[in-house]
């Protein structure tokens, strides 16, 4: 099978394609007709050299005689057909993702490689100065990869640059255990690779790259304690004076290098959030108690390992007031994330920030209440520990701490009590890498809260980026823990990580289109309270290899650079050698090179007139193609056969095919092969017509079909015989008498039975015949030609029909009579005493019924009345 692309169709079938063309329409016709008399008819042909006065017959045995043969052939030429068609199914489903994929980088009607590498990655450039036809525009050098060696750009020649990415540094992820002798400093500690990436990217072309993160053991983890100290945290207090030891001491099951922190935080020292009258200044609390001044946040203890010292410095605190109920605490998180070396935090640790208290919080905007309007500005304001600036900046918004707690790699945890659970629950849905845990009235349980919210901190790994160019995308795929895969946002993160579990990501980095200028700044990716990250360099790709090699004002380009194999115009310049400026381009005088003799139609209506020529129009099927210096050729409005441009079996030019070898015709339709016209018998047309374009012209009336085979008013082989093999067999039929005159014209042999008589390819032309004699008998025969002589093989003895055996018939008759009539009389007798029962049982019934004495005469009457005395048996005297 062949395929083009340059002409009409995408896609032909080649001369060995023959269900297409006339020769293979003539062979499936041929195969499966061919049993109904193609070696018949070579027979005939045989025996009208043996007689004198030949008659041409055939019969339906004749067809039968090769018919299974042939049917096989047909069958196997079916399939084969079948298989011809799949595969134009597929080469027109293939070419036509091959033409959307043109048509893009056609559409851009790229002007340089440059232009056509940033239309897409499946785009290329050919480079070739000979590839363009005339009338064609620079733009078509950019097309498909595909398109472009079909079109004949030889592949050295396709400029088609691909990204790529360098590992810059990949340093192993960190297998320490804790408690091991292997002492490591923490910048040795190493939890995510690669830490260094480069990626060259191609418009459209994304770059992937595996990114692994490993929990490593014994990480040393600063922990600040943020403390609330209005009035109502005063039982609260004394539980957290002991918390530096006791904390210590459970957090060495965790690490062995843990330093700790303390501040806290009232409220802004402004009204309406405190009382400003001087005893409240002094005291804000009411009666005997001793509080100490309002104030907005206080470092207490920069972050230290001594426990002892955490237990003094909190033991000397004490509780101060306010007014109402929300508390400052925003201002506090803002300035000991940003205060990072007033704070203490060091650089490659885990950064953890537990912020406890009572209430609710004031965020941006509260700060109008006490005429405060300039927003946070995220800055350290401490000094002496103290933060100077809340009576002038507004309370930080939850968007301004998230990215502050994110830029300084904390993580928070918010020890509330049960009262504002839900409050800050739904304010860690907005804190990414935060835990909320239920504080006990007096804060007794902070140490477990902390431990238990530092494990559900640790076991998430959420992964994020710096604000992306606009000509970027990133797009993560995370493979974590027990086979479990994430895409889009989920990829980003994994769960349920424990201590030494390794986890992989799949970052996918995408340019959507070339910046204006290199950008030098990277992107960075990290775990969320992490600060390790991995930074991404990137290249991009928007200029062809053969750019540097660029002949500025070369002598072929008027005003531009030759590269890439064509002329790269300057500003204001166009055409392909950049001959014209922009303002000549439509004048009267460079129109009129644009149109044929004779034709008013400027490029004949296909085509731009630039600079004095003709640049042809594009055609939405990339393979269609206009061309000539009037734009007055095309490759697709040549004659069709077979519904295929010059039927498949040659090239469209100028609108006239030009054929393949072998075929004809205004539409290559005609093959010159005769192979299509091949009877059976190796004859042309049975040597009864002409071949003419793959199909046999019968000459002879009588004959049709593909080869001249077919014959409807002819007699078959075994009756043009039937009577010759009669006589001379059985001497007997029509011609008995003149037996020796009319039936010498073959050789015949008698043969016992009929499986004795010759098989299928034993003969040349071989005919097996039945027929009837003139005693209604059935005798078998076959014709067939040996050196082209005539040999009948007969069967000894025909096989008539024997009279039937009178005697058992009428026997059986009698019997069925005999055994009808006794079956009848059953069933009547039947019937007659299911009757009798039936009207015995209905006697039986009404005489039950009787209302009458069978003993007495119903109309009898005694003569007899009887009357009593009513005085009988009364007693004497009364």
């Amino acid at each position: 099978m062949r395929f083009r692309s340059r002409g009409g169709d995408a896609c032909r079938p080649g001369p060995s394609s023959p269900s297409l063309g006339g020769a293979g329409l003539a062979d499936g016709a041929a195969g499966r007709r061919g049993g109904e008399g193609g070696a018949a008819a070579a027979a005939a042909a045989a025996l009208s050299k043996a007689r004198p006065s030949p008659r041409r017959r055939r019969s339906a045995e004749e067809a039968g005689k090769s018919g299974g043969t042939r049917r096989r052939a047909a069958m196997a030429q079916a399939n084969f057909k079948l298989l011809v068609w799949f595969g134009l199914l597929n080469c027109l489903i293939v070419c036509g993702f091959a033409q959307q994929g043109g048509s893009n980088c056609i559409k851009v009607n790229a002007k340089s490689c440059a232009d056509c590498i940033q239309a897409g990655p499946n785009c290329g450039w050919c480079k070739n100065i000979s590839f363009l036809q005339d009338g064609e525009s620079t733009s078509a050098r950019c097309d498909d990869l595909e398109v472009l060696k079909t079109k004949g750009c030889p592949p050295d020649e396709i400029e088609n640059p691909r990204g790529s990415q360098q590992m810059l540094k990949n340093k192993e992820v960190t297998n320490r255990v804790k408690g091991s002798s292997e002492s490591l400093r923490q910048e040795d500690i190493t939890q995510i690779q690669p830490q260094q990436v480069a990626l060259k990217l191609r418009i459209g072309e994304p770059q992937t790259f595996s990114l692994k993160f490993k929990r490593a053991e014994d990480y040393p983890i600063d922990l600040y304690y943020l403390m609330d100290l209005s009035y109502s945290m005063k039982d609260d207090l004394e539980n957290v004076k002991s918390l530096g030891t006791d904390l210590m001491t459970k957090m060495k099951d965790i690490t062995s290098d843990f330093r700790i922190g303390f501040g806290s935080f009232v409220e802004k020292t402004v009204m309406p959030y405190i009382s400003t009258t001087p005893a409240k200044l002094k005291n804000p609390c009411t009666g005997d108690l001793n509080c100490t001044s309002p104030f907005s946040y206080k470092n207490v203890l920069t972050l230290t390992g001594n426990g002892t010292l955490f237990n003094e410095l909190v033991s000397k605190q004490h509780i101060s007031g306010n007014l109402d109920s929300p508390e400052g605490g925003f201002d506090a998180i803002m300035q000991v994330a940003v205060c990072g070396e007033k704070i203490g935090w060091r650089k490659d640790v885990t950064r953890l920030l537990v912020f406890s208290t009572d209430a609710g919080f004031h965020f941006a905007g509260d700060g109008k209440l006490g005429g405060i309007v300039l927003p946070n500005d995220g800055q350290c304001h401490l000094d002496n520990n103290m933060y100077t600036m809340s009576h002038y900046y507004d309370y930080p918004s939850i968007a301004h701490l998230v990215q502050k707690l994110s830029d300084n790699n904390i993580q928070i945890i918010f020890a509330v009590t049960r009262e504002f659970q839900p409050v800050y629950k739904e304010l860690k849905n907005l804190i990414p890498k935060s835990a909320v845990g239920t504080l006990s009235s007096n804060s007794s349980n902070v140490i477990q809260l902390i431990i238990d919210a530092y494990n559900s901190l640790s076991s998430e790994v959420i992964l994020e980026n710096t604000k992306l160019p606009k000509e970027v995308t990133i797009e993560y795929k995370s493979f974590c823990k027990n086979g479990v895969n994430g895409t889009g946002d989920e990829g980003r993160k994994c769960s349920n990580i424990s201590i030494g579990d390794e986890v992989k990501f799949e970052i996918k980095v995408t340019a959507t289109q070339c910046p204006e200028k290199q950008l030098t700044e990277p992107i960075r990716i990290k775990p969320l309270g992490f600060t390790e990250e991995v930074e991404i360099k990137l290249e991009f790709i928007c200029e062809c290899e053969c750019h540097k090699e660029g002949i500025a004002d070369s002598p072929l380009c008027h005003n531009g650079t030759f590269e890439c194999g064509a002329c790269r115009c300057k500003s204001g310049r166009i055409g392909k050698h950049c001959e014209c400026s922009m303002d000549e381009v439509n004048s009267e005088d460079m129109s009129g090179t644009c149109r044929a003799p004779n034709s008013t139609e400027i490029c004949n209506n296909n085509g731009e007139c630039i600079c004095g020529q003709c640049v042809c129009k594009k055609r939405d099927n990339p393979n269609e193609i206009y061309s000539g210096q009037f734009c007055h050729c095309d490759n697709f409005n040549c004659d069709r056969s077979d519904g295929y441009i010059c039927g498949g079996h040659g090239e469209c030019k100028c609108r006239e095919c030009e054929c393949w070898q072998n075929y004809t015709g205004s539409a290559c339709e005609c093959p010159l092969d005769t192979t299509p016209c091949e009877a059976a018998n190796g004859q042309i047309c049975n040597g009864r017509g002409t071949c003419e374009c793959g199909v046999c012209n019968c000459t002879d009336s009588k004959f049709q079909g593909p080869t001249c085979e077919l014959c409807q008013t002819c007699v078959g082989v075994c009756m043009e015989h039937k009577d010759c093999v009669q006589c001379r067999a059985f001497a007997k039929g029509e011609k008995k008498n003149k037996c020796q005159e009319e039936c010498s014209y073959f050789n015949m042999t008698l043969v016992d039975h009929r499986d004795k008589l010759p098989q299928p390819g034993d003969f040349d032309a071989q005919t097996h015949c039945k027929e009837k004699d003139i005693d209604d008998c059935w005798f078998y025969f076959t014709y067939s030609l040996e050196s082209n002589k005539p040999i009948v093989h007969v069967v000894k003895i025909p096989e008539c029909p024997t009279g039937p055996d009178i005697i058992p018939i009428v026997a059986g008759v009698v019997a069925g009579i005999v055994l009808i009539g006794l079956a009848l009389l059953l069933i009547w007798k039947l019937l007659m005493i299911i009757h009798d029962r039936r009207e015995f049982a209905k006697f039986e019934k009404e005489k039950m019924n009787a209302k009458w004495d069978a003993q007495e005469n119903p109309i009898y009457k005694s003569p007899i009345n009887n009357f009593k005395n009513p005085n009988y048996g009364r007693k004497a005297g009364l």
